[in-house]
């Protein structure tokens, strides 16, 4: 995941504001799925259930990452895209149903989570973690789609 986003930084980053705020919120909240999952460059205990305010931490993280795309990052992108071409309009209102799709399943890891406490009972923790990384793996990989849609439609490309 952190691999896509550095390509996506690299192809998108500094074309334009929105996509520049969306990338950093996705890096913050990649950062710390990363460190709770224990995946490199950071290290996990073996066979340890991380610190409930780490989890606490990336379920903020992960709710104002959602919070941003659904009201504010995807509407300016959807009517960016329908001013400067309907396909891009088109293709742009077919991704957003699946890309809020996922949502209801990472809300619900969230609702899940988010309010740790030392009594509660953390079986089955790593198992609904590896399934959000799956989720968002496939979010931002519709996220990128509308990305390269925006970006397409919307800045000046170098003519060949």
């Amino acid at each position: 995941m952190l691999t896509r986003l550095e390509q996506t930084q690299q192809k998108y980053g500094g074309t334009n504001k929105i996509i520049d705020s969306w990338l950093a919120e996705r890096q913050k909240l990649l950062v710390k799925y990363c460190k709770l999952a224990g995946l490199p460059p950071f290290e996990k205990e073996t066979k340890a259930l991380p610190k409930n305010n780490l989890v606490n931490n990336f379920c903020q993280i992960l709710i104002d990452y959602l919070s941003a795309g659904h009201f504010e990052i995807y509407n300016d992108v959807v009517k960016q895209c329908k001013e400067h071409s309907p396909e891009s309009a088109t293709l742009a209102d077919n991704l957003y149903p699946k890309i809020t799709a996922t949502t209801d399943d990472l809300v619900s890891f969230n609702d899940k989570y988010a309010s740790l406490n030392d009594d509660t009972d953390l079986e089955g923790f790593d198992t609904d973690l590896s399934v959000i990384g799956q989720i968002l793996e496939a979010r931002l990989e519709l996220e990128d789609e509308l990305i390269h849609t925006f970006y397409l439609n919307t800045t000046e490309q170098p003519s060949a």
